[in-house]
Parts: structure tokens; C-alpha cells; sequence
């Protein structure tokens, strides 16, 4: 145990350079993915539509080994930065689309009926109704999505980028169990921070009305003693 916390003491920089660069890659293949899935998942949602064709495309890109897609991918756009962030785009692109179908489609028909009757648009119902009241649903999507990039980025390394925690993780020749180990932990303390920051912005652009019902029902189904 000792080597194990001497690692980070005598590897800081490495560990600093390589988790800056897994926090880079991450974040980039989050956003990607948020930024392809959530207007197609809202879309089709509020149509009401195409349910089969979600959760096939979902069921078929959840079933894509990562590491298959990296070698996939080197013949088309070679090693490097654009491979693994192909492959992590397509494990974080079904876990925001079915979140945000499920969430939109789900919404009170009453609701948007009322809405609809107040003379609000298609796309005034979904904008000023539908999403806000889906947001806590959409940030579960991406909350878990970052959890699984974060767990997944170390096979950078298999694509040819050299500045993640894989550059450790899959090096135990060169590192030993305790290198392992400690970049392991960084990516475990990543996917803990990443998920509490993203609970933070979730509250933060979770309406209102929403936050006090749920804490109304969370009071609800809290026994009161006798």
C-alpha cells in the first residue's frame, strides 16, 4: 500500500498531464454526444413517432463493443483523437437519446393539451413545456453517459492517443500494480466529480415547480410517527 501512495507523490505531473487529457477527451465526446441526441430524442418525443426506430438504433449501438469500434474506426480516420471520440461518442449517444424520447414523450398530455388550447405551437409546446418538464429525465441520460465515457476513455490508448489515464491503466509492465491502481482511482474520483457537477447544473436549470413537487413527494412518502 505504501507504493501505492507514493505513486501519486513521485508521478504528479504524469498524473496530472494524462488526467487533464482523459477530462478533455470526456468531455468532448459528452457534449458531442448531448448535442446529436438531444434535439433527435426531443424530436421524436414530441412527435410522438418512431419509438421502434429509438430503441433499435439504441439496442444496437449499446451491443457495439468499444474497443471493436476503435479498430473499426482506424480504417477509416486512423489513430488518434477523432477514433476514440467516435467510439465514445457512440457509447454516450444512446443513454441521452433514450432518456430524452422517454422524458419528452412522457409528459402530462394534459399538459400539452392545455398548453395547445392556450394557442401555443408545436415548437412553443416542446421549447416552453416538454423539455423543461423533462429536464431531471435528459440530465440522468447524461450524467450516466458521463460515468460510462469516463470508465471507457482509457482505451485511448488502443487508438493512439498517449495523454489519458490508459497511458497507466494499461501499462502495468512499465507502472506496476501501483500505477494502475492510482490512475484507476483518478478515473473512479473523475466519474464521482463529473456526476455531482452535472447533479449541480441539473438543479440549477431543473424549473422551479418541478424542484418543489418533487420535494413535496419525497415529504410524502416519509412516514409521520404516531
Amino acid at each position: 500500500m505504501t507504493s501505492y501512495f507514493s505513486f501519486f507523490g513521485e508521478n504528479a505531473g504524469l498524473l496530472l498531464q494524462i488526467t487533464l487529457g482523459h477530462i478533455l477527451l470526456s468531455v468532448v465526446a459528452v457534449v458531442v454526444a448531448v448535442v446529436l441526441a438531444l434535439p433527435l430524442g426531443a424530436w421524436i418525443g414530441h412527435l410522438h413517432r418512431f419509438s421502434f426506430a429509438v430503441v433499435t438504433v439504441t439496442n444496437v449501438f449499446r451491443s457495439l463493443p468499444t474497443l471493436a469500434l476503435v479498430a473499426i474506426a482506424i480504417a477509416f480516420v486512423g489513430f488518434g483523437f477523432t477514433n476514440i471520440l467516435i467510439a465514445l461518442v457512440v457509447l454516450a449517444f444512446p443513454l441521452v437519446l433514450t432518456n430524452t424520447f422517454t422524458a419528452v414523450e412522457g409528459v402530462d398530455r394534459g399538459t400539452v393539451e392545455a398548453a395547445r388550447g392556450m394557442g401555443m405551437t408545436g415548437p412553443q409546446i416542446l421549447f416552453r413545456v416538454e423539455l423543461p418538464s423533462s429536464v431531471p429525465l435528459i440530465m440522468t441520460g447524461v450524467r450516466t453517459s458521463w460515468v460510462y465515457v469516463v470508465a471507457t476513455a482509457y482505451l485511448a490508448v488502443f487508438a493512439g492517443r498517449t495523454d489519458t489515464l490508459g497511458d497507466v491503466i494499461n501499462d502495468q509492465a512499465g507502472y506496476g500494480y501501483a500505477g494502475v491502481m492510482a490512475a484507476a482511482t483518478v478515473s473512479v474520483v473523475l466519474a464521482f466529480l463529473g456526476d455531482f457537477l452535472l447533479g449541480l447544473l441539473e438543479r440549477a436549470v431543473t424549473p422551479t415547480g418541478l424542484r418543489l413537487m418533487a420535494a413535496q413527494a419525497r415529504g410524502a412518502a416519509v412516514p409521520v410517527p404516531a
